[in-house]
């Protein structure tokens, strides 16, 4: 059986991560784009240097997130740069997840990116989920988690691809701007749609799309 790889991404802020975890918590495989970049992180950070000085490291010589995301969340060229650095990285270790989850029998996983969409890769996932949320909801969280400023937050929204230029894109669209109860249900639905199709294959054994 084929796995069936469903992607999930939003905007920032939107909280495509508590949806992850609410999958998680129903029984999904879950695969994170932003810790398989923590896990080759040693492998990208000569060229990261490379490209931004060590201003992007800590007093350790680790990666300063933080600082990084401020330099490439301010310049679009930037942020091209670390993409281009990061991405086959992040893509060739989350193929070789896919792999290991397939051979452990697992008929299908959750992939959640931020960039999905922005990178062309929500074109290789068989179906993809996208979390959105109001736009006021979102710059208020992002202030709150991250401390940031309403500018420094909204400047971050605005660097990003319209969340609903992305749900124009989706199979599913989950709108996080309500309760967690809320959005479980609705993770629910989905998470039972997913199940059916993931086990349902046509006679050569691909998924076919909706």
């Amino acid at each position: 059986m084929k796995l069936l790889i469903v992607g999930l991404t939003g905007g920032i802020g939107a909280g495509k991560s508590a949806v992850a975890r609410m999958f998680g918590e129903l029984g999904a495989a879950t695969v994170d784009a932003d810790q398989l970049a923590r896990e080759v992180e040693r492998e990208t950070l000569p060229w990261i240097v490379g490209q931004f000085g060590a201003r992007v490291l800590d007093p350790r010589g680790n990666l300063d997130r933080r600082a990084l995301g401020q330099i490439v969340f301010a310049h679009a060229e930037a942020r091209k740069l670390l993409e281009a650095i990061t991405h086959p990285a992040i893509v060739a270790a989350a193929q070789r997840r896919f792999e290991e989850l397939q051979r452990q029998g697992h008929a299908l996983v959750v992939y959640e990116a931020t960039l999905l969409v922005e990178t062309g890769r929500d074109r290789e996932m068989d179906r993809l989920v996208v979390v959105v949320a109001q736009d006021a909801l979102r710059i208020q969280r992002m202030m709150q988690r991250s401390a940031m400023t309403l500018e420094q937050a909204a400047a971050r929204m605005a660097a990003q691809l319209p969340q609903q230029r992305k749900a124009e894109l989706a199979d599913y669209v989950i709108d996080n701007s309500g309760t967690l109860e809320e959005t479980r249900l609705q993770v629910s639905d989905v998470w039972c749609e997913l199940q059916a199709i993931a086990h349902t294959t046509t006679k050569d054994g691909v998924q076919e799309k909706r």
